[in-house]
């Protein structure tokens, strides 16, 4: 069983990672909590979601909706606690999962 993020191919993940490397700048994700004080984004990829959300939904109120925190797996942020090992692995790819065929090395 694949989440959908690595269910479409792993090449489309590794793009879409490789492009918001090229797009965020490391000033802008050090700098990401003035920008989005709610949920701040935690990585270059996280940041350029959320830079196109704000682009849809402007209004504060909606990203206030939208559940946030680490995640392992596209779990919730509990599940970051349900194991120490989780904590280093805040990444919504199932991939991050060491048990998983083709995980990050």
């Amino acid at each position: 069983k694949e989440q959908f993020s690595d269910g479409v191919g792993y090449s489309w993940i590794d793009t879409l990672k490789e492009v918001a490397a090229q797009q965020v700048s490391d000033q802008q994700l050090e700098t990401a909590r003035f920008r989005f004080p709610y949920n701040t984004p935690t990585s270059k990829e996280a940041y350029l979601y959320r830079e196109i959300f704000e682009e849809l939904f402007p209004l504060p109120s909606a990203a206030e909706c939208v559940p946030g925190g680490p995640s392992v797996a596209c779990s919730s942020a509990k599940a970051i606690e349900w194991d120490e090992a989780f904590k280093k692995m805040d990444d919504p790819s199932g991939r991050a999962v060491g048990v998983h065929q083709s995980a990050y090395k």
